[in-house]
């Protein structure tokens, strides 16, 4: 596989071109050591490294000063800087106060040109308190387009780390690359994915496809080993006030690697279920008790409320919060349309009894919701952009397998029926003819294929338009790639699917199926599916130029130790402009 490249210093020769091209911006202003041993964990040099010695194919730890900067974990800034939400004149700018007397305080920011700030750019005050949780949002004005700059923030006496970002490009780019992540769960493992990310100068904007935290308690989903490697919940219970999503969010910013990525890159971010309750949708989640939990609303209103507070993000509408779709036009390359598939619009999930009824098929279900649905539609009729990407949550590609084995997911029924779609159609028994012949089903109703009208309403929308299409999504904790699809067969998109940053995939759900043995079914069972990875953690590489979109899954081969691991490119795959569907690069 192509190696993940390398750069002496990115930000010092970062800084370097931006002051030369931009000088004239610049005037205007034990237990745990004895499990980790007995899981086989050792301290041997593995290719790329974490928190410890090594090297790294993106560069070995310390020689990017904003990585090395975002180590702290103490004091006035000890959950770090970001930035997030880039305009070709904007940004916002963020940290939190720490141990901070109650009540209003007041803070310096500056925006330089250069690593050292001996070129600044702009500067100023800003007030936080209790109402914000502490957290600062500055929504800095009067950028220059595709400039990258530098920021930090002081208080008593005290300095952040020093983070990087940069605006959209104002015309012409011909190339684009975004690191894309979702599913990060503190206790099921370290965020490495993360962390080496943080560590390339390749990536020019980072988009979060939500569950950026999850709810659950100290016994919940995926938290066995948690205390082996120090990553207990916090709160311990599971999280429904403002309060416990305040904290929940405060830990995972204690995380060197989460730290690390914010101040290396700006954000584009947007939820999921976990972030407020698992499968969430309009009024409520399937874990969200209104006799014991309250209040949904209530709960959402909370989790949406922490979500802004500890995140980047810029609200387009303040009177409804629950709105935060919008748009990114990245020069005349490219038009990233955000999207809320959980929130604002979505309609509840059904039973496999109720989409086995034809329920799941009436003209009126929504995933979007109307108005979402019809800004979409304008955006994308107005961008001039040679790709539109959408940036959601869930699978938007037909995951359709065969009811048998949607029914009971084990080794014999998949056998049973690969065995019969490989055997000549002349020598099937009739059992296998059945096989071959029984009805499709989502392998996820919680994902479009529970919506397929609203599926392809979007999906012909952009066929009318003549649009080469991405859509980017999360959820699964799963790599894949497939081809868009309408209901007639015609291919009009791709999608490319990233893996999870440490929640873990089909191995833990089908512990009695190897990873091999799911790869290969897939793909077997699904026809518009192109590529699956079913048991590493790791973030997908999204490269856009005029030409093409290419699709690199950086995989890392383990979360359960930060000090070493190793990373790699498993799959390259890419989608020609004009041509809409995937082929190997």
């Amino acid at each position: 596989m192509p190696p993940i490249p390398q750069s002496p210093d990115p930000a010092t020769r970062l800084a370097a071109d931006t002051i030369r091209r931009h000088a004239n911006v610049s005037r205007r202003s034990l237990v745990r050591g004895a499990i980790l041993m007995a899981m086989g964990i050792t301290g041997a040099s593995l290719t790329a490294c974490g928190g410890g010695g090594g090297s790294s194919e993106a560069g070995a730890e310390g020689d990017n000063p904003l990585v090395a900067g975002a180590e702290q974990a103490e004091g006035v800034f000890m959950h770090g800087v970001a930035s997030g939400d880039p305009l070709a004149d904007r940004v916002i700018l963020w940290t939190h106060v720490s141990a901070a007397a109650p009540g209003v305080l007041s803070l310096q920011w500056e925006l330089a040109l250069d690593r050292n700030f001996g070129v600044r750019v702009s500067d100023g005050t800003a007030s936080t308190g209790p109402d914000q949780d502490y957290t600062v949002k500055i929504d800095v004005t009067g950028l220059e387009p595709g400039t990258t700059y530098y920021y930090r923030f002081r208080f008593a006496g005290e300095v952040s780390n020093v983070g990087l970002t940069r605006t959209l490009p104002g015309s012409a780019i011909r190339k684009l690359r975004l690191g894309v992540f979702s599913c990060a769960n503190f206790p099921a493992g370290y965020f490495n994915a993360y962390g080496h990310a943080a560590r390339r100068d390749d990536i020019d904007f980072a988009l979060h496809l939500g569950d950026y935290i999850y709810e659950f308690g100290v016994l919940g989903y995926a938290s066995q080993l948690a205390i082996a490697i120090d990553r207990v919940s916090r709160p311990d219970h599971v999280i429904l006030t403002l309060d416990d999503y305040r904290k929940r969010h405060a830990q995972y910013k204690t995380d060197p690697d989460l730290r690390a990525l914010h101040a290396s890159v700006p954000m584009i971010a947007v939820w999921d279920d976990h972030d407020v309750a698992d499968n969430t949708w309009r009024e409520g989640a399937v874990d969200h008790d209104p006799a014991g939990d309250g209040s949904f609303a209530a709960r959402r209103a909370a989790a949406v409320q922490a979500y802004q507070e500890w995140l980047p993000i810029r609200v387009p509408d303040p009177s409804n919060p629950l709105k935060i779709y919008r748009s990114f036009d990245f020069g005349n390359l490219a038009s990233l349309h955000v999207l809320d598939t959980r929130l604002i619009g979505r309609d509840e999930q059904h039973s496999m009894d109720q989409f086995l009824d034809g329920q799941s098929q009436g003209t009126d279900r929504q995933l979007l919701g109307v108005e979402q649905s019809a800004w979409l539609t304008g955006q994308m009729t107005r961008s001039k952009a040679s790709w539109q990407v959408l940036g959601q949550q869930v699978l938007m590609a037909r995951m359709l397998i065969p009811l048998s084995v949607a029914s009971a997911f084990n080794l014999q029924t998949l056998g049973e029926f690969l065995l019969a779609q490989a055997t000549p159609e002349a020598l099937r028994s009739d059992r296998q003819r059945e096989l071959m012949q029984q009805e499709r089903v989502p392998y996820n109703l919680d994902a479009w294929d529970g919506y397929p009208a609203a599926r392809e309403s979007v999906l012909a929308t952009a066929d009318s338009l003549n649009k080469n299409l991405v859509s980017l999504a999360g959820d699964t904790h799963n790599a894949w790639a497939s081809d868009l699809t309408l209901a007639a067969g015609k291919v009009v998109g791709v999608e490319f699917a990233t893996a999870s940053v440490s929640s873990p995939g089909f191995e833990r759900f089908f512990p009695l199926i190897s990873s091999a043995v799911l790869e290969d079914a897939f793909p077997k069972m699904v026809p518009d599916l192109r590529y699956a990875e079913t048991s590493s953690r790791g973030y997908l590489l999204l490269t856009l130029t005029p030409s093409e979109a290419r699709g690199d899954w950086v995989h890392v081969d383990t979360v359960l130790s930060r000090s070493n691991y190793s990373a790699e490119v498993a799959m390259s795959l890419r989608s020609r402009a004009g041509k809409q569907e995937i082929v190997d690069v």
